[in-house]
Parts: C-alpha cells; sequence; structure tokens
C-alpha cells in the first residue's frame, strides 16, 4: 500500500469537497442509534436506509419499544431497508445484548473504555463487521476510525493506494495507521463523495477526476 498517494488523494480531494473544513454531522447522541442505522444501511442505498430508520423511529420512539414489539413487527417497519428479516433479527439481538451486558439499552458506557476494548466489543455482536464498526466509532463516538465501504475500496485500488487483492478491512487498517486523527472524517466523506460524483464502478468520468495522473484504471 502507498502512503504518499494516500496523501495525494486526500489533498485534491479536499480542495474540491472541503469535507475537511467543514465535517459533516454524521453521529447520533446515541452511539446505539448509530449502530442501528448502520445495520440497516447493509446491502442498499442511502435513500432505503434513512426511509427505514425515520419510520422505525416514528413507530418505534424508544428502543424499549422496539424490543416490545418484537422481531417480527420490527420486520414489516424496516422493510424499504431490504433483508427486513435478517436486519430485524439482528437489531433484536443487538438490543438483547448490549440491555444484558449494560443494564440499559445505550453504548455509553462502552466510551469507558480503550479504542482496543470498544472496536472489539463492537465487532463481536451479530451481523457488525469491520466497516459498521468503524462508522460507528468515527461518527456517533468521535473515535479515530477510518470506515471502507465501495467507493473508499474502488478509489483507493484505481489509484494505487491498495493493491487488487486488499481487502476492505486491510485497506482501512491501513489508513487508520496513516491518517492523521484530524483528517479521517472529512477524508473519509470526501472519498466517498468522489467515488459517487466521479469515480463511478461503471463508466467513471476519468476525463474530469484530479485523481487521473496517478490513477492506475485510467492509464489502462
Amino acid at each position: 500500500m502507498n502512503k504518499e498517494k494516500i496523501f495525494f488523494i486526500l489533498d485534491e480531494l479536499e480542495n474540491i469537497y472541503h469535507n475537511e473544513t467543514q465535517p459533516p454531522e454524521l453521529g447520533h447522541e446515541e452511539p446505539l442509534d448509530g449502530l442501528i442505522l448502520t445495520v440497516l444501511s447493509q446491502n442498499t442505498n442511502d435513500r432505503n436506509r434513512d426511509t427505514a430508520y425515520r419510520r422505525m423511529k416514528a413507530v418505534y420512539p424508544t428502543l424499549e419499544s422496539v424490543i416490545e414489539a418484537g422481531a417480527t413487527k420490527l420486520e414489516n417497519v424496516i422493510k424499504s431497508a431490504g433483508l427486513g428479516h435478517t436486519k430485524a433479527g439482528r437489531i433484536i439481538n443487538i438490543l438483547n445484548i448490549v440491555h444484558e451486558d449494560f443494564g440499559e439499552y445505550s453504548l455509553k458506557p462502552l466510551l469507558e473504555k480503550d479504542s482496543g476494548e470498544i472496536r472489539n466489543y463492537l465487532k463481536a455482536l451479530p451481523g457488525v463487521g469491520a466497516k459498521t464498526v468503524a462508522c460507528v466509532m468515527l461518527f456517533d463516538m468521535k473515535i479515530p476510525a477510518f470506515p471502507v465501504d465501495t467507493h473508499v475500496t474502488r478509489v483507493s485500488k484505481r489509484v494505487g493506494v491498495a493493491s487488487l487483492k486488499d481487502s476492505p478491512e486491510e485497506i482501512s487498517q491501513f489508513y487508520e495507521s496513516v491518517v492523521p486523527i484530524a483528517r479521517c472524517l472529512g477524508g473519509h466523506v470526501n472519498i466517498i463523495a468522489h467515488g459517487r460524483d466521479i469515480c463511478h464502478a461503471k463508466k467513471p468520468e476519468c476525463e474530469k477526476c484530479v485523481l487521473a495522473s496517478q490513477c492506475n484504471f485510467y492509464k489502462n
């Protein structure tokens, strides 16, 4: 993996998208809400995720009421996010585990632990992978992390920050080892914005891309 190219990407994209200068507000006061939102985001787009989350919060204003309703009713409420049966089951299981561990439906007690313990705890929850963990840590807990989704993976591999065989988790670990804490949130959002706007999976707009001079995909 290429350390120099990471800073080339961060600098060039910040000049366009400015999410480091003005970081977006993406977190939740209760990290468990952020975790549920991220579970809903799996294998769907942001619009469907947000629709499902808003409906869930409207129907069940507290996390206690989600448990009282049960997985079958929750499945119907969050169906816009897809995989309703699977996601409802995961959310119920997560809520039960968290309540058993902390005596409340909250992940705030985790903030008393170090980042390694927090990461391990979150990753052990059902249906929670490395990207979800990084999102919750970065957005909702304000702990340095670098989530790697399909856009970050694609841009990183095309520009040569990562090799084609590197997994998203490996790419995330590399970013976290190199990117300064203050640049994680804005840098992550900038790369996603570029993946959506320019570096599309199909038919990328290479002639408009500020990273083209470093891009192996463009050269081919």
